[in-house]
Protein backbone atom coordinates (compact mmCIF):
# COMPACT_ATOMS: atom_id res chain seq x y z
CA UNK A 1 0.00 0.00 0.00
CA UNK A 2 1.22 3.37 -0.58
CA UNK A 3 -0.18 6.45 2.13
CA UNK A 4 0.08 10.11 1.93
CA UNK A 5 1.09 11.71 5.24
CA UNK A 6 0.41 15.14 5.16
CA UNK A 7 1.91 17.81 7.74
CA UNK A 8 3.24 20.30 9.49
CA UNK A 9 6.36 21.21 8.57
CA UNK A 10 9.32 20.81 11.50
CA UNK A 11 12.44 19.26 12.51
CA UNK A 12 12.57 15.18 12.87
CA UNK A 13 8.86 14.78 12.10
CA UNK A 14 9.81 12.58 8.85
CA UNK A 15 11.67 10.33 11.37
CA UNK A 16 9.02 10.08 13.53
CA UNK A 17 6.44 8.93 11.27
CA UNK A 18 9.00 5.80 9.99
CA UNK A 19 9.25 5.12 13.63
CA UNK A 20 5.71 4.52 13.87
CA UNK A 21 6.10 1.66 10.64
CA UNK A 22 9.20 0.61 11.85
CA UNK A 23 7.80 -0.42 15.25
CA UNK A 24 4.98 -2.40 13.75
CA UNK A 25 7.50 -4.23 11.67
CA UNK A 26 6.13 -3.17 8.16
CA UNK A 27 8.99 -3.10 5.16
CA UNK A 28 9.34 0.17 3.50
CA UNK A 29 10.40 0.25 -0.12
CA UNK A 30 10.25 3.97 -1.02
CA UNK A 31 9.87 6.89 0.50
CA UNK A 32 9.46 10.65 -1.08
CA UNK A 33 9.73 13.41 1.18
CA UNK A 34 8.09 17.05 -0.46
CA UNK A 35 6.91 18.84 2.36
CA UNK A 36 4.39 19.13 3.41
CA UNK A 37 4.15 15.65 2.21
CA UNK A 38 5.83 12.15 3.12
CA UNK A 39 4.84 9.65 0.52
CA UNK A 40 5.45 6.01 1.79
CA UNK A 41 5.31 2.58 -0.22
CA UNK A 42 4.77 -0.40 2.40
CA UNK A 43 4.35 -3.56 0.03
CA UNK A 44 2.44 -5.40 3.24
CA UNK A 45 0.34 -2.96 4.58
CA UNK A 46 -2.94 -4.54 4.36
CA UNK A 47 -6.73 -2.39 4.85
CA UNK A 48 -6.77 -3.43 8.47
CA UNK A 49 -3.51 -2.52 9.44
CA UNK A 50 -3.72 0.76 7.65
CA UNK A 51 -6.65 1.53 9.95
CA UNK A 52 -4.70 1.26 12.84
CA UNK A 53 -1.36 3.02 11.62
CA UNK A 54 -3.79 5.87 10.48
CA UNK A 55 -4.80 6.35 14.14
CA UNK A 56 -1.27 6.17 15.67
CA UNK A 57 0.51 8.48 12.94
CA UNK A 58 -2.91 11.06 14.15
CA UNK A 59 -1.29 10.89 17.32
CA UNK A 60 2.11 12.55 16.19
CA UNK A 61 2.23 16.20 16.78
CA UNK A 62 2.28 18.05 13.22
CA UNK A 63 0.66 15.24 11.34
CA UNK A 64 -2.56 16.99 9.56
CA UNK A 65 -3.92 13.63 7.39
CA UNK A 66 -2.97 10.34 6.58
CA UNK A 67 -4.92 8.76 3.25
CA UNK A 68 -4.41 5.81 0.59
CA UNK A 69 -2.45 6.83 -2.52
CA UNK A 70 -2.19 5.20 -5.52
CA UNK A 71 0.83 5.84 -6.94
CA UNK A 72 3.84 7.79 -5.64
CA UNK A 73 4.61 10.76 -7.36
CA UNK A 74 8.38 10.41 -8.24
CA UNK A 75 7.13 6.75 -9.31
CA UNK A 76 4.09 8.57 -12.08
CA UNK A 77 6.91 11.43 -13.17
CA UNK A 78 9.26 8.48 -14.09
CA UNK A 79 6.65 6.03 -15.59
CA UNK A 80 5.47 9.66 -17.55
CA UNK A 81 8.88 10.48 -18.93
CA UNK A 82 9.35 6.76 -19.70
CA UNK A 83 6.33 7.13 -22.05
CA UNK A 84 7.52 10.83 -22.97
CA UNK A 85 10.92 9.51 -24.07
CA UNK A 86 9.48 6.38 -25.73
CA UNK A 87 7.29 8.14 -28.08
CA UNK A 88 9.64 10.03 -29.70
CA UNK A 89 10.79 8.72 -32.98
CA UNK A 90 14.00 10.71 -32.70
CA UNK A 91 17.15 9.32 -30.56
CA UNK A 92 17.53 11.23 -26.88
CA UNK A 93 20.22 11.37 -24.83
CA UNK A 94 20.53 13.24 -21.84
CA UNK A 95 24.02 13.24 -21.01
CA UNK A 96 26.18 14.98 -17.93
CA UNK A 97 28.23 17.74 -17.62
CA UNK A 98 31.02 15.78 -18.81
CA UNK A 99 29.76 14.04 -21.77
CA UNK A 100 28.41 10.84 -20.33
CA UNK A 101 25.22 9.33 -21.12
CA UNK A 102 22.77 9.80 -18.31
CA UNK A 103 19.31 8.03 -20.18
CA UNK A 104 18.56 7.11 -23.60
CA UNK A 105 15.42 6.69 -25.38
CA UNK A 106 14.72 3.86 -27.45
CA UNK A 107 15.70 5.33 -30.70
CA UNK A 108 19.01 6.77 -29.45
CA UNK A 109 19.42 2.91 -28.02
CA UNK A 110 18.33 1.21 -31.35
CA UNK A 111 20.90 4.10 -33.11
CA UNK A 112 23.78 3.75 -31.08
CA UNK A 113 23.22 -0.43 -31.59
CA UNK A 114 23.90 -1.07 -27.44
CA UNK A 115 22.52 -2.78 -25.19
CA UNK A 116 20.66 0.21 -22.81
CA UNK A 117 22.95 -1.08 -19.92
CA UNK A 118 25.76 -1.04 -21.75
CA UNK A 119 24.88 2.69 -23.07
CA UNK A 120 23.98 3.88 -19.67
CA UNK A 121 27.88 6.08 -19.29
CA UNK A 122 29.48 5.87 -21.97
CA UNK A 123 31.15 8.78 -23.38
CA UNK A 124 29.56 10.67 -25.71
CA UNK A 125 33.07 10.77 -27.39
CA UNK A 126 33.29 7.34 -27.76
CA UNK A 127 29.75 7.65 -29.22
CA UNK A 128 30.44 10.03 -31.98
CA UNK A 129 34.07 9.42 -32.54
CA UNK A 130 34.65 13.10 -32.53
CA UNK A 131 36.26 14.54 -29.30
CA UNK A 132 36.88 18.06 -30.61
CA UNK A 133 33.11 18.44 -31.34
CA UNK A 134 32.09 17.60 -28.03
CA UNK A 135 35.23 19.15 -25.98
CA UNK A 136 33.74 22.16 -28.10
CA UNK A 137 30.26 21.22 -26.65
CA UNK A 138 31.97 21.20 -23.08
CA UNK A 139 34.11 23.95 -22.95
CA UNK A 140 30.77 26.28 -24.67
CA UNK A 141 28.44 25.02 -21.85
CA UNK A 142 26.48 22.85 -24.65
CA UNK A 143 25.36 26.29 -26.30
CA UNK A 144 26.68 24.85 -29.85
CA UNK A 145 24.40 25.80 -33.13
CA UNK A 146 22.99 22.30 -34.55
CA UNK A 147 25.93 19.91 -35.74
CA UNK A 148 26.68 17.19 -37.66
CA UNK A 149 27.24 13.47 -36.00
CA UNK A 150 27.41 10.44 -36.69
CA UNK A 151 26.52 7.42 -34.73
CA UNK A 152 26.24 4.00 -34.97
CA UNK A 153 27.48 4.60 -38.59
CA UNK A 154 24.23 6.68 -39.17
CA UNK A 155 24.58 10.95 -40.06
CA UNK A 156 22.51 12.76 -37.39
CA UNK A 157 21.95 16.24 -37.07
CA UNK A 158 22.44 16.90 -33.31
CA UNK A 159 20.43 19.69 -31.38
CA UNK A 160 21.47 20.10 -27.87
CA UNK A 161 19.37 22.00 -24.90
CA UNK A 162 21.46 22.62 -21.67
CA UNK A 163 20.35 21.51 -18.30
CA UNK A 164 21.06 23.88 -15.83
CA UNK A 165 21.22 23.59 -11.70
CA UNK A 166 19.24 26.04 -9.32
CA UNK A 167 22.58 28.15 -8.85
CA UNK A 168 22.72 28.21 -13.10
CA UNK A 169 25.55 25.73 -13.42
CA UNK A 170 25.37 23.26 -16.29
CA UNK A 171 24.21 19.68 -15.16
CA UNK A 172 24.00 18.66 -18.77
CA UNK A 173 22.41 18.51 -21.90
CA UNK A 174 19.83 16.68 -23.56
CA UNK A 175 20.50 15.70 -27.20
CA UNK A 176 18.20 15.33 -30.26
CA UNK A 177 19.49 13.32 -32.68
CA UNK A 178 17.55 14.08 -36.65
CA UNK A 179 18.15 12.07 -39.49
CA UNK A 180 18.30 13.60 -42.71
CA UNK A 181 14.99 12.00 -44.01
CA UNK A 182 13.57 12.71 -41.00
CA UNK A 183 13.61 16.49 -41.30
CA UNK A 184 12.88 15.77 -45.17
CA UNK A 185 9.21 13.98 -44.02
CA UNK A 186 8.58 16.98 -41.50
CA UNK A 187 9.71 20.12 -44.10
CA UNK A 188 8.22 17.66 -47.09
CA UNK A 189 5.09 17.58 -44.95
CA UNK A 190 4.76 21.46 -44.39
CA UNK A 191 5.77 22.33 -48.04
CA UNK A 192 2.77 19.86 -49.66
CA UNK A 193 0.37 19.60 -47.17
CA UNK A 194 -2.02 20.82 -49.45
CA UNK A 195 -1.07 19.40 -52.71
CA UNK A 196 -3.65 16.83 -53.74
CA UNK A 197 -3.28 13.56 -55.95
CA UNK A 198 -5.08 13.46 -59.21
CA UNK A 199 -8.04 15.06 -58.30
CA UNK A 200 -6.23 18.28 -58.24
CA UNK A 201 -5.59 17.76 -62.15
CA UNK A 202 -8.92 19.92 -63.14
CA UNK A 203 -10.45 18.74 -66.50
CA UNK A 204 -12.63 16.59 -67.99
CA UNK A 205 -11.93 16.40 -71.58
CA UNK A 206 -10.66 12.88 -73.54
CA UNK A 207 -6.74 14.41 -73.31
CA UNK A 208 -7.07 15.00 -69.68
CA UNK A 209 -8.90 12.04 -68.59
CA UNK A 210 -6.65 9.65 -70.93
CA UNK A 211 -3.72 11.29 -69.35
CA UNK A 212 -4.88 10.71 -65.86
CA UNK A 213 -5.14 6.70 -66.88
CA UNK A 214 -1.78 6.65 -67.65
CA UNK A 215 -0.27 8.53 -64.94
CA UNK A 216 -1.89 6.54 -62.24
CA UNK A 217 -0.49 3.67 -63.72
CA UNK A 218 2.98 4.91 -63.90
CA UNK A 219 2.65 6.54 -60.46
CA UNK A 220 2.67 2.53 -59.08
CA UNK A 221 5.70 1.72 -60.61
CA UNK A 222 8.60 3.04 -58.68
CA UNK A 223 11.35 3.84 -61.63
CA UNK A 224 12.24 7.10 -63.57
CA UNK A 225 9.73 9.31 -64.97
CA UNK A 226 10.08 12.04 -67.41
CA UNK A 227 7.13 14.27 -67.50
CA UNK A 228 7.22 16.51 -71.63
CA UNK A 229 4.80 19.50 -71.76
CA UNK A 230 4.70 23.48 -72.64
CA UNK A 231 5.38 25.51 -70.18
CA UNK A 232 1.93 26.00 -68.42
CA UNK A 233 0.32 23.00 -68.72
CA UNK A 234 0.92 21.68 -65.09
CA UNK A 235 3.94 19.27 -65.13
CA UNK A 236 4.87 19.74 -61.34
CA UNK A 237 0.90 19.27 -60.67
CA UNK A 238 1.30 15.96 -62.48
CA UNK A 239 4.52 14.79 -60.43
CA UNK A 240 2.69 15.37 -56.94
CA UNK A 241 -0.40 13.39 -58.28
CA UNK A 242 2.30 10.63 -59.40
CA UNK A 243 3.82 10.54 -56.19
CA UNK A 244 0.60 10.61 -54.00
CA UNK A 245 -0.10 7.89 -56.20
CA UNK A 246 2.89 6.21 -55.43
CA UNK A 247 3.99 3.51 -52.76
CA UNK A 248 6.00 6.58 -51.38
CA UNK A 249 3.29 8.83 -50.87
CA UNK A 250 3.96 8.56 -47.18
CA UNK A 251 7.68 9.34 -48.11
CA UNK A 252 8.99 13.57 -48.77
CA UNK A 253 8.39 14.69 -51.88
CA UNK A 254 10.82 17.88 -53.03
CA UNK A 255 11.31 19.56 -56.39
CA UNK A 256 14.11 21.72 -57.53
CA UNK A 257 13.68 23.90 -60.54
CA UNK A 258 17.08 22.93 -62.74
CA UNK A 259 17.15 26.35 -64.44
CA UNK A 260 16.51 28.73 -61.53
CA UNK A 261 19.59 28.18 -59.66
CA UNK A 262 23.30 28.56 -61.42
CA UNK A 263 25.13 24.99 -61.19
CA UNK A 264 27.53 25.65 -57.74
CA UNK A 265 24.40 26.55 -56.20
CA UNK A 266 22.10 23.82 -58.15
CA UNK A 267 24.91 21.16 -57.14
CA UNK A 268 24.98 21.85 -53.53
CA UNK A 269 20.86 22.09 -53.12
CA UNK A 270 20.85 18.56 -54.28
CA UNK A 271 24.03 17.36 -53.09
CA UNK A 272 24.79 19.04 -49.76
CA UNK A 273 27.79 19.79 -49.27
CA UNK A 274 30.74 18.37 -46.42
CA UNK A 275 32.17 20.63 -44.09
CA UNK A 276 34.31 23.37 -44.75
CA UNK A 277 33.71 22.79 -48.60
CA UNK A 278 33.59 26.92 -49.85
CA UNK A 279 33.97 30.14 -48.21
CA UNK A 280 30.30 30.98 -46.32
CA UNK A 281 29.10 27.93 -46.02
CA UNK A 282 27.98 26.21 -42.67
CA UNK A 283 30.82 24.72 -41.12
CA UNK A 284 29.37 20.97 -39.98
CA UNK A 285 27.63 21.34 -43.35
CA UNK A 286 24.59 20.52 -45.22
CA UNK A 287 22.66 17.79 -46.43
CA UNK A 288 20.98 17.95 -49.70
CA UNK A 289 17.92 17.35 -50.91
CA UNK A 290 18.88 13.90 -52.01
CA UNK A 291 19.43 12.82 -48.19
CA UNK A 292 16.09 15.03 -47.14
CA UNK A 293 14.06 13.06 -49.28
CA UNK A 294 15.63 9.11 -49.09
CA UNK A 295 12.68 6.76 -49.51
CA UNK A 296 10.58 9.69 -50.89
CA UNK A 297 10.26 11.34 -54.58
CA UNK A 298 12.60 14.21 -55.58
CA UNK A 299 11.11 16.32 -58.82
CA UNK A 300 13.55 18.29 -60.90
CA UNK A 301 11.90 20.32 -63.13
CA UNK A 302 13.55 21.75 -66.47
CA UNK A 303 15.59 18.77 -66.19
CA UNK A 304 16.86 20.09 -69.41
CA UNK A 305 18.77 23.25 -67.99
CA UNK A 306 20.93 21.06 -65.92
CA UNK A 307 24.53 21.88 -67.10
CA UNK A 308 26.75 18.76 -68.24
CA UNK A 309 28.81 18.30 -65.07
CA UNK A 310 25.67 18.10 -62.90
CA UNK A 311 24.49 15.57 -65.96
CA UNK A 312 27.03 13.65 -64.84
CA UNK A 313 26.38 13.48 -61.12
CA UNK A 314 23.06 12.81 -61.72
CA UNK A 315 23.76 9.82 -64.26
CA UNK A 316 26.06 8.31 -61.48
CA UNK A 317 23.66 8.97 -58.98
CA UNK A 318 20.70 6.90 -61.41
CA UNK A 319 23.39 4.15 -61.89
CA UNK A 320 23.68 2.75 -58.27
CA UNK A 321 22.23 5.49 -55.40
CA UNK A 322 24.99 6.86 -54.63
CA UNK A 323 26.78 10.47 -54.83
CA UNK A 324 29.22 12.85 -52.89
CA UNK A 325 28.40 15.83 -51.55
CA UNK A 326 30.52 18.83 -52.39
CA UNK A 327 33.64 18.70 -51.10
CA UNK A 328 32.73 15.11 -49.05
CA UNK A 329 35.50 12.24 -49.35
CA UNK A 330 33.14 9.13 -49.12
CA UNK A 331 30.06 7.96 -50.89
CA UNK A 332 26.33 8.00 -49.53
CA UNK A 333 23.87 5.80 -50.51
CA UNK A 334 20.00 6.52 -50.96
CA UNK A 335 17.07 4.94 -52.32
CA UNK A 336 15.23 8.39 -54.33
CA UNK A 337 12.66 8.25 -57.30
CA UNK A 338 13.54 10.43 -60.00
CA UNK A 339 10.77 12.40 -61.42
CA UNK A 340 11.83 14.77 -63.88
CA UNK A 341 10.05 17.49 -66.28
CA UNK A 342 10.78 19.49 -69.43
CA UNK A 343 9.81 21.66 -72.27
CA UNK A 344 12.26 21.06 -74.53
CA UNK A 345 13.25 18.37 -77.10
CA UNK A 346 15.94 16.28 -75.27
CA UNK A 347 16.11 14.36 -78.65
CA UNK A 348 17.45 17.77 -80.23
CA UNK A 349 19.28 18.79 -77.17
CA UNK A 350 21.34 15.44 -77.60
CA UNK A 351 22.18 15.81 -81.49
CA UNK A 352 23.58 18.94 -80.78
CA UNK A 353 25.95 17.54 -77.80
CA UNK A 354 23.94 19.82 -75.12
CA UNK A 355 22.57 16.98 -73.13
CA UNK A 356 24.07 13.51 -72.64
CA UNK A 357 22.23 10.40 -74.36
CA UNK A 358 22.75 8.20 -71.19
CA UNK A 359 21.16 10.31 -68.99
CA UNK A 360 18.26 10.70 -71.16
CA UNK A 361 17.66 7.18 -71.11
CA UNK A 362 17.69 6.45 -67.90
CA UNK A 363 15.36 9.37 -67.15
CA UNK A 364 13.37 8.51 -69.81
CA UNK A 365 11.95 5.25 -68.32
CA UNK A 366 8.59 6.38 -68.04
CA UNK A 367 6.91 9.13 -70.00
CA UNK A 368 4.10 11.49 -69.91
CA UNK A 369 3.22 13.86 -72.41
CA UNK A 370 0.81 16.66 -71.51
CA UNK A 371 -1.63 18.25 -73.65
CA UNK A 372 -1.53 21.86 -74.50
CA UNK A 373 -4.60 23.84 -73.94
CA UNK A 374 -5.44 24.33 -77.20
CA UNK A 375 -5.51 20.60 -77.77
CA UNK A 376 -8.77 20.52 -75.21
CA UNK A 377 -11.32 23.46 -75.65
CA UNK A 378 -13.69 21.78 -73.48
CA UNK A 379 -11.72 22.36 -70.40
CA UNK A 380 -10.86 26.11 -70.65
CA UNK A 381 -14.67 27.64 -69.81
CA UNK A 382 -14.55 24.85 -66.72
CA UNK A 383 -11.17 25.68 -65.71
CA UNK A 384 -11.89 29.98 -66.29
CA UNK A 385 -14.95 29.15 -63.71
CA UNK A 386 -12.75 27.58 -61.12
CA UNK A 387 -10.26 30.42 -61.54
CA UNK A 388 -12.43 32.67 -61.91
CA UNK A 389 -13.61 31.58 -58.28
CA UNK A 390 -10.45 31.35 -56.52
CA UNK A 391 -9.96 34.64 -58.13
CA UNK A 392 -12.77 36.44 -56.49
CA UNK A 393 -12.23 35.11 -52.57
CA UNK A 394 -8.31 35.61 -52.65
CA UNK A 395 -8.92 39.13 -53.84
CA UNK A 396 -12.09 39.58 -51.41
CA UNK A 397 -14.45 40.79 -54.03
CA UNK A 398 -18.00 39.69 -54.51
CA UNK A 399 -18.21 36.77 -57.17
CA UNK A 400 -18.27 37.96 -61.01
CA UNK A 401 -19.00 36.01 -64.10
CA UNK A 402 -18.05 36.06 -67.55
CA UNK A 403 -19.92 37.65 -70.56
CA UNK A 404 -20.80 35.59 -73.28
CA UNK A 405 -18.43 37.49 -75.88
CA UNK A 406 -15.41 36.88 -72.90
CA UNK A 407 -15.99 32.98 -73.23
CA UNK A 408 -15.87 33.29 -76.75
CA UNK A 409 -12.69 34.75 -76.70
CA UNK A 410 -11.15 32.66 -73.96
CA UNK A 411 -12.25 29.56 -76.30
CA UNK A 412 -10.82 31.12 -79.36
CA UNK A 413 -7.26 32.07 -78.05
CA UNK A 414 -4.37 30.16 -78.72
CA UNK A 415 -3.06 29.58 -75.09
CA UNK A 416 0.74 29.61 -75.45
CA UNK A 417 1.41 29.96 -72.14
CA UNK A 418 -1.67 27.04 -71.45
CA UNK A 419 -3.36 26.76 -68.11
CA UNK A 420 -0.99 28.87 -66.54
CA UNK A 421 -1.38 31.80 -68.62
CA UNK A 422 -5.37 31.04 -68.62
CA UNK A 423 -5.45 31.83 -64.81
CA UNK A 424 -2.97 34.76 -64.72
CA UNK A 425 -5.29 36.11 -67.40
CA UNK A 426 -8.40 35.94 -64.98
CA UNK A 427 -6.94 36.84 -62.08
CA UNK A 428 -5.43 40.07 -63.85
CA UNK A 429 -9.31 40.68 -64.60
CA UNK A 430 -10.87 39.83 -61.28
CA UNK A 431 -8.11 42.33 -59.76
CA UNK A 432 -8.64 45.10 -61.96
CA UNK A 433 -12.11 44.87 -62.94
CA UNK A 434 -14.67 46.15 -60.22
CA UNK A 435 -17.51 45.07 -62.62
CA UNK A 436 -19.61 41.71 -61.65
CA UNK A 437 -19.29 40.67 -65.42
CA UNK A 438 -15.91 40.41 -66.72
CA UNK A 439 -15.90 41.34 -70.25
CA UNK A 440 -13.59 40.83 -73.17
CA UNK A 441 -11.56 43.90 -72.59
CA UNK A 442 -11.20 42.92 -68.80
CA UNK A 443 -9.31 40.23 -70.11
CA UNK A 444 -6.54 41.89 -72.00
CA UNK A 445 -6.20 39.44 -74.70
CA UNK A 446 -4.30 40.24 -78.14
CA UNK A 447 -7.18 39.40 -80.84
CA UNK A 448 -9.85 39.24 -78.73
CA UNK A 449 -11.94 41.96 -80.73
CA UNK A 450 -11.79 39.16 -83.40
CA UNK A 451 -13.92 37.02 -81.81
CA UNK A 452 -16.39 39.53 -79.60
CA UNK A 453 -18.52 39.91 -82.77
CA UNK A 454 -19.32 35.85 -82.98
CA UNK A 455 -22.61 34.99 -83.02
CA UNK A 456 -24.03 35.11 -78.94
CA UNK A 457 -25.09 32.11 -76.54
CA UNK A 458 -28.05 32.10 -75.88
CA UNK A 459 -28.95 32.48 -71.72
CA UNK A 460 -31.46 30.01 -72.35
CA UNK A 461 -28.95 26.73 -72.35
CA UNK A 462 -28.91 23.76 -70.50
CA UNK A 463 -25.93 23.25 -69.19
CA UNK A 464 -22.44 24.55 -69.32
CA UNK A 465 -21.73 21.67 -72.01
CA UNK A 466 -24.72 22.90 -74.13
CA UNK A 467 -23.42 26.49 -73.93
CA UNK A 468 -19.43 25.08 -75.50
CA UNK A 469 -21.21 22.94 -77.94
CA UNK A 470 -23.11 26.20 -79.21
CA UNK A 471 -20.33 28.29 -79.16
CA UNK A 472 -18.37 25.90 -81.36
CA UNK A 473 -21.09 25.27 -83.78
CA UNK A 474 -21.06 28.63 -83.97
CA UNK A 475 -17.15 29.51 -84.93
CA UNK A 476 -17.00 26.78 -87.22
CA UNK A 477 -19.73 27.94 -89.35
CA UNK A 478 -18.07 31.27 -89.43
CA UNK A 479 -14.58 30.27 -89.81
CA UNK A 480 -15.53 27.35 -92.32
CA UNK A 481 -15.93 29.50 -95.38
CA UNK A 482 -12.93 31.05 -95.25
CA UNK A 483 -10.71 28.19 -94.38
CA UNK A 484 -12.32 25.58 -96.44
CA UNK A 485 -10.36 22.18 -95.31
CA UNK A 486 -10.18 21.29 -91.99
CA UNK A 487 -5.99 21.57 -92.05
CA UNK A 488 -6.38 24.92 -92.74
CA UNK A 489 -8.91 25.32 -90.16
CA UNK A 490 -7.11 23.60 -87.62
CA UNK A 491 -4.37 25.71 -88.30
CA UNK A 492 -6.02 28.55 -87.70
CA UNK A 493 -7.63 27.84 -84.40
CA UNK A 494 -3.84 26.50 -83.26
CA UNK A 495 -5.48 22.74 -82.71
CA UNK A 496 -4.66 19.24 -84.35
CA UNK A 497 -6.51 18.15 -87.61
CA UNK A 498 -7.93 15.19 -85.96
CA UNK A 499 -9.53 17.54 -83.10
CA UNK A 500 -11.22 19.60 -85.99
CA UNK A 501 -12.26 16.83 -87.78
CA UNK A 502 -14.13 15.00 -84.79
CA UNK A 503 -15.90 18.32 -84.11
CA UNK A 504 -17.29 18.91 -88.04
CA UNK A 505 -18.58 15.50 -87.74
CA UNK A 506 -20.02 16.32 -84.37
CA UNK A 507 -22.28 18.96 -85.36
CA UNK A 508 -22.85 17.73 -89.17
CA UNK A 509 -20.71 20.37 -90.65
Amino acid sequence: MRIDVHFTDRVGIAQEILAQLAGRAFSVSAVEVEPPHIYIEAPALGALDFAVLQAELLRVAGVLSVAELEMLPGARRRLYLDALLASQTDPVLAVDARGAVVLANAAAVAACGLEESALSGRSLKELTGDPQLVDALIAQAYRLPVSEVQVGGQRFLMETVALHEPGGGVAGAVLTLHAPQRLGERISALQNYSAGGFEAILGQSSAIRALKQRAARMAQVDAPLLIRGETGTGKELVAHACHAGSLRRDQPFFALNCAALPESLAESELFGYAPGAFTGALRNGRPGLLELTDGGTLFLDEVGEMSPYLQAKLLRFLNDGSFRRVGGERDLKVNVRIVSATHRSLEDMVSTGAFRQDLLFRLDVLQLNLPPLRERTDDILPLAQVFLERACAQTGRPKARLSRAAGEALLANRWLGNVRQLQNVIFRAVTLSEAPVIDVAALELAGADVVSASPAISDEVGSLDDAVAGFERALLQRLLPQYPSTRKLAERLGVSHSAIAARLRRYGL
